[in-house]
């Protein structure tokens, strides 16, 4: 009995110390998956799409350029319930959006945007999801001019360009 007992024992910290990493590389995957899916929408639809991450809440939505009724979004014209939203996506529970920088305008609260547009490019952002209890982190970097991803392990800050980066 002492065995099995300390066979459970050994098998539940080994799951433990397993299962966090993996509620962080599920959030990273989920969420470069859905924006892989507007950047390819955006680009076969000739149009701009949005993702709107909500640091709040911890979870991200997307935005199509189209009504509920299917037609085009006119901004400006309809009212913003009229446009067709996908519903949120939540983080894993114990994953959280730890900042949203877009274009310089570095979010830890509060709702931002990012865009996708026809020609694949995007809003240059860097997203950083942070796991509290485990302090880890990871970081999803969108290129701007060709709206594709780069991965860091923990945290990431881009380095400023300088006259050096143009010779």
């Amino acid at each position: 009995m002492a065995v099995i007992a300390f066979m459970f024992t050994v098998a539940g910290v080994s799951i433990d110390a397993f299962v966090p990493k993996e509620r962080l590389n599920t959030a990273v995957r989920t969420l470069t998956e859905q924006l892989r899916e507007l950047r390819s929408e955006a680009i076969s639809r000739n149009l701009q799409y949005y993702v709107e991450y909500d640091l709040d809440e911890h979870r991200f939505r997307r935005y199509t350029p189209f009504s509920i009724e299917g037609a085009l979004f006119r901004e400006g014209e309809d009212d913003d319930e009229e446009r067709f939203v996908f519903p949120w996506e939540n983080l894993p529970p114990g994953v959280e959006f730890a900042a949203v920088d877009v274009a310089g305008d570095v979010r830890t609260d509060g709702r931002t945007f990012a865009r996708f547009d026809p020609r694949g490019a995007a809003s240059d952002h860097i997203v950083t999801l942070y796991q509290p209890r485990y302090a880890n982190y990871f970081t999803v970097e969108v290129l701007a001019l060709t709206g594709t991803f780069k991965f860091h392990r923990g945290l990431y800050e881009r380095e400023p360009a300088d006259d050096g980066d143009f010779e």
